[in-house]
């Protein structure tokens, strides 16, 4: 589990676009996603990856996007 002492800012909506056009996911698994990264205070692309609704080739992609875009 990934935890930081100070809030993380929210995700940008590029990133929350990238993930429902390009990466395929569904508005549950988002805020699903979103939730927890709120209340673990962790990155939403690692969160994803832990419950299993990114793969990890899915997670490099979105942190080769995020060097790329963030």
């Amino acid at each position: 589990m990934v935890h930081s002492s100070s809030p993380l800012p929210q995700p940008s909506p590029a990133l929350l676009r990238y993930l429902r056009q390009d990466l395929e996911l569904s508005e549950n698994a988002l805020a699903l996603g979103l939730r927890q990264a709120q209340q673990e205070r962790a990155p939403l692309p690692v969160v994803l990856w832990r419950y299993g609704l990114l793969s990890l080739e899915q997670l490099e992609q979105v942190l080769q996007w995020l060097d790329s875009n963030g």
